[in-house]
């Protein structure tokens, strides 16, 4: 089975004013993305994570590389690949005096939809996304959520196979950043949709994505899933074991999984590879005599220590 997304020595500049130098944003960038999957950008401010999805859905020429998303390449096919993809960006931009629905049909045209196909369309967006009670309001009236909410309806206005969000909760309160996180899950395990998202909330990309990439200055560092970057990295989880009447004698550096430990009074502070898995074998080892444990810790490795490990 072919990637959804195939992208392989991307690099991409641009010109710093009239007569100054070209900017180099992207530097021989290489991607993959499974079919079916919600793949994670992640990367500081300026990392070059907008100007890579922008490529890949066709809005920006590499300078130099080759990209194909669902098969198709990103400037020979940049016609016939729109048709079935979709982006939503922050800080949406529409025709300011139409209203959400007239929006949405205006979009539905261009993507070739009318009559009945479009009205359902329509409805079924205005609903998804809570915008029915806005449906008449100009979009130069909208709040800047009710304008991301827009902008993630138009992107699905065409039934997308691939979509790409650029930071798609910018915006958002709380709740509705919630209700869309749910819809992009649904979205995924109901129809199959390809993602790829960018987002500076790593906790958002925690719960959505199943592997990730890490950009910085333009340059792709690391990719994979949280515990394929956990091993690669050597982090692990943390556990913390409370004693009654001082730490166990056994020699912690070779109990199962553990990378560091720290004996400090009462408590001794562990990294183990897979803290969960690993947790019954180490109580087992340290709980002789019964009872002399009285606490148990576990904190797992979060994106936000993996971020900070290979950006830094």
């Amino acid at each position: 089975m072919q990637p959804a997304i195939f992208a392989e020595g991307i690099s991409k500049s641009f010109k710093t004013g009239f007569f100054g130098p070209r900017k180099q944003v992207l530097h021989n960038v290489d991607l993959e993305v499974s079919p079916g999957a919600i793949f994670g950008i992640l990367g500081p401010n300026g990392a070059g994570k907008t100007t890579l999805i922008s490529i890949l859905a066709t809005l920006l020429r590499p300078d130099a590389g080759q990209a194909r998303v669902l098969g198709l390449d990103v400037v020979q096919d940049a016609g016939r690949l729109r048709e079935r993809v979709n982006l939503a960006a922050s800080g949406a931009h529409f025709l300011w005096c139409l209203t959400v629905e007239e929006n949405l049909r205006f979009y539905g045209r261009l993507y070739g939809l009318g009559g009945r196909a479009l009205v359902a369309k329509v409805e079924e967006l205005l609903e998804l996304f809570e915008l029915q009670p806005h449906r008449r309001v100009t979009f130069e009236r909208l709040s800047t959520g009710l304008k991301q909410r827009l902008a993630l309806a138009k992107a699905l206005i065409n039934t997308p196979e691939l979509l790409f969000l650029d930071e798609p909760t910018t915006g958002l309160d709380p709740e509705m950043s919630r209700h869309l996180r749910g819809e992009i899950l649904r979205l995924n395990r109901d129809a199959g949709l390809t993602i790829l998202l960018t987002t500076h909330n790593l906790r958002e990309a925690e719960m959505l994505c199943g592997e990730v990439a890490f950009l910085k200055e333009g340059r792709l560092l690391a990719r994979g899933t949280m515990p394929e970057l956990q091993e690669r990295l050597g982090l692990g989880d943390h556990v913390s074991l409370f004693f009654r009447d001082g730490a166990a004698a056994v020699d912690y550096g070779q109990l199962p999984g553990v990378l560091t430990y720290n004996l400090q009074d009462n408590r001794v502070d562990l990294r183990v590879d897979r803290g969960e898995e690993r947790l019954a074998a180490i109580l087992e080892a340290v709980s002789q005599p019964p009872g002399q444990v009285i606490k148990v810790r576990l904190q797992e490795v979060d994106l936000a220590e993996i971020y900070h490990e290979i950006t830094h």
